[in-house]
């Protein structure tokens, strides 16, 4: 009777300790689970607000532009064609038709841009062929768009987070690298899109890449938020590279 009076205590008692382990195992469980459901919460948090903030940006870049366009560009066209027509005769009225031509071609090329649903609904290669049709026509500088491979779908926030990166990219260029070529490749493969972005400019040392207006780690940083990953290459008057490796 003793004999099984201790068994039966030792058996009440590794139950016991059972139950105990597992129900601190469940407890540390369901910690976990909340505290990675916060995480994911947060995390999800700080993507809309990387989104919203980014597609403030390149609102404001856009809006830039366009005033910039509608003073020096279009504005100059309305300017000319007026003089010309103060001054028409049937020798030169196809000047001033093709001027005129010209201007309402510029403001058609506005229109996309003003137009919400660009920015909201970006298609990166269409807001890239846009881009670098701009920069041709406006002549800041000899820009190509290269498309390789079969062209797959891009969610259209993390779109708008790369087309943005590459949007301060362009900035860069035309404003302080003196380049005269600007080369974009979309090369699309089976699991990730290799965007790479290069110009022949007077580049710089890449240590002084955070003073150069736009900073490695605020680019490193948006990258990470789409399961991106950045590679910026430069080189003191061999230009400037940008790779963005998206995996898809």
């Amino acid at each position: 009777m003793e004999q099984e009076g201790g068994i039966l205590i030792i058996s009440t008692l590794i139950i016991t300790l059972i139950v105990v382990f597992l129900i601190v195992l469940f407890t540390v469980f369901q910690r976990r689970k909340n505290q990675l459901l916060r995480e994911k919460e947060i995390e999800k948090k700080r993507f809309e607000q990387e989104i919203a903030e980014t597609q403030i940006e390149i609102r404001e870049e856009t809006l830039r532009n366009i005033s910039w366009e509608l003073h020096d560009n279009i504005g100059q066209l309305l300017t000319l064609a007026k003089i010309q027509l103060q001054n028409a005769t049937p020798e030169n009225i196809d000047e001033v038709s093709e001027t005129i031509s010209k201007g309402l071609t510029e403001i058609r090329a506005l229109s996309k841009l003003i137009n919400p649903e660009f920015i909201n609904n970006i298609k990166l290669k269409e807001a890239l062929a846009l881009e670098i049709e701009r920069f041709n026509r406006l002549n800041y500088i000899a820009a190509s768009l290269t498309v390789l491979g079969e062209e797959q779908e891009v969610n259209k926030k993390h779109a708008i987070i790369i087309f943005r990166i590459l949007q301060e990219f362009f900035s860069n260029t035309i404003k302080h690298s003196k380049a005269a070529h600007l080369d974009v490749t979309l090369n699309y493969q089976k699991d990730v899109l290799e965007i790479t972005a290069a110009d022949d400019g007077k580049g710089f040392e890449i240590k002084d890449f955070s003073t150069k207006g736009i900073g490695l780690q605020n680019i490193k940083s948006r990258a990470s938020l789409i399961n991106a990953t950045i590679k910026f290459d430069s080189e003191i008057n061999k230009g400037t590279r940008l790779q963005i490796n998206y995996y898809l």
